[in-house]
């Protein structure tokens, strides 16, 4: 069995040692670092995984998964790229670090793969969109396939898209959570009970996702169905459209692309 060294004891490391494990890998299998010697220390006493160097864990592992922040990324490649060998799988989760910056900093030829996670990872249920480096080949990137699927579904797309990738899955959580806010608050204002109304908002929104992920239907049918000539909801729709709700959604997700291309070429 291979090892992979997750790099970073932070939420999205640890999603990955978890997800690993459960979908079973190892403790052995794999090892993690850290800056902060007791959390990397309790995240490998809740999985039993071991800890190591950087230097160190770029030395045994064959996969090293690099989930440190994009500011501590050029440090940590400094460490580890006369540790790195030929044949490894370096896969970077770090928001805006291309795989040209990867390559040009780790010894040539090295496969690299970048990801762009979410976090509904940590509930099994992450939407990840990997993306090749100029030498990475197919088996490289099956392994980071497997990797990856083991908390969520994985998609595999040509890195010019990841800027749209990061604006719509990526960020995509927040935007749910936004409007889950704003029906929990309508609800409050019609005089509902707090939990009453996040209960029903909560329920409402995964029963709605479920139905469309298991009937494939498309969204329009399946909000056709619920609009009935003259009611409720059509009254709704109408007071969104009126305020131009849609054309928001995707100026906002515009947005979000434009800041992470920004970000992927070094604009702070």
């Amino acid at each position: 069995m291979t090892t992979t060294a997750i790099f970073g004891a932070g939420v999205m490391g640890e999603t990955l040692v978890s997800g690993l494990i459960r979908s079973g890998r190892t403790p052995d299998d794999l090892v993690v670092t850290g800056r902060t010697p007791d959390k990397v220390n309790a995240l490998a006493e809740r999985h039993g995984v071991r800890v190591m160097a950087n230097a160190d864990a770029a030395d045994v592992a064959d996969t090293l998964v690099l989930c440190v922040k994009p500011q501590d990324m050029a440090a940590l490649l400094e460490e580890i790229r006369d540790h790195v060998a030929t044949g490894n799988t370096v896969v970077s989760l770090a928001a805006g670090i291309t795989t040209e910056y990867l390559e040009s900093r780790l010894p040539a030829g090295t496969s690299v793969i970048r990801v762009m996670p979410n976090t509904p990872a940590l509930v099994d249920q992450g939407m990840a969109g990997i993306s090749p480096g100029s030498h990475c080949t197919d088996d490289h990137l099956a392994e980071a396939e497997a990797l990856l699927s083991s908390c969520g579904k994985v998609v595999r797309l040509p890195e010019k898209h990841l800027d749209a990738v990061t604006a719509i899955s990526g960020s995509g959580p927040a935007y749910i959570f936004y409007v889950v806010e704003a029906m929990i608050e309508a609800g409050v204002v019609l005089g509902l009970p707090r939990a009453t109304a996040t209960e029903l908002v909560v329920q409402t929104l995964y029963g709605a996702a479920t139905m469309l992920k298991e009937t494939k239907e498309h969204p329009t049918v399946l909000r056709e169905q619920v609009s009935s000539p003259g009611g409720t909801t059509v009254a709704a729709l109408r007071q969104l459209d009126d305020h131009k709700v849609r054309a928001a959604f995707v100026t906002a997700i515009e947005a979000a692309a434009a800041r992470s291309k920004e970000l992927a070429s070094g604009q702070v």
